[in-house]
């Protein structure tokens, strides 16, 4: 694959993997009015998945900037979406498999179906997210993929760039060796040939006198 299809496919899946990240952050803060609604302040357990809202709005926030950026993501950015991930995963397991105790340990002031329902939003919200949050993952990895043989792909040809230019300058000083080489002999046959003029009249002169 050529340097320039590298470069429009990184672009594109960077491109992607903003606007996933853009999402994401949507979702993570649509998840929090859930939470606000059922009780003010939140229980514990509103604590618990007010953190996991926040962890991925934050992930996703830095996501967002080293797509823009064009810059590798760092390990402390991989934990954090990891860790919001299985945030994630883990919230909604709890209030999906365990309803009715999630409901008593939000302690919502707001009547049972209310609490229900806002509760439901609030796993529906947090599935979107950890796909969302996954594909992203995924996405990202592709484009460090694709960054790295960019990479590699540039500083090939700036080593062949570099090889070019040193042949050109050997051919070059070759080149300019043998002209000197040459200059050197024309010169040398015509100091010669001067010589021989210069001496050979001299034997001629002596014999006239």
């Amino acid at each position: 694959m050529s340097s320039s299809k590298l470069r429009s496919s990184s672009c594109f899946l960077n491109l992607l993997l903003s606007s996933l990240n853009v999402v994401l952050f949507l979702l993570a803060a649509a998840s929090l009015v859930p939470l606000l609604l059922l009780r003010r302040p939140p229980s514990p357990f509103g604590w618990a998945l007010v953190t996991v809202s926040a962890a991925t709005l934050l992930s996703s926030f830095l996501g967002f900037c080293s797509a823009l950026l064009c810059r590798c993501c760092s390990a402390g950015h991989v934990a954090l979406v990891v860790a919001a991930s299985l945030g994630q995963a883990t919230a909604v397991m709890a209030l999906l498999l365990r309803e009715e105790r999630s409901i008593s340990m939000v302690a919502s002031q707001r009547s049972p179906r209310e609490a229900r329902f806002l509760l439901r939003l609030e796993a529906a919200a947090l599935i979107l997210m950890f796909v969302v949050q996954s594909a992203a993952l995924i996405l990202s990895c592709a484009v460090q993929i694709c960054w790295l043989r960019d990479y590699e792909g540039a500083a090939e040809e700036r080593e062949r760039a570099a090889w070019r230019r040193s042949r050109r300058m050997a051919r070059v000083q070759e080149e300019s060796m043998a002209n000197a080489a040459a200059m050197g002999e024309v010169k040398a046959r015509e100091l010669e040939e001067k010589m021989r003029v210069k001496y050979g009249e001299l034997p001629k002169q002596d014999m006239e006198g």
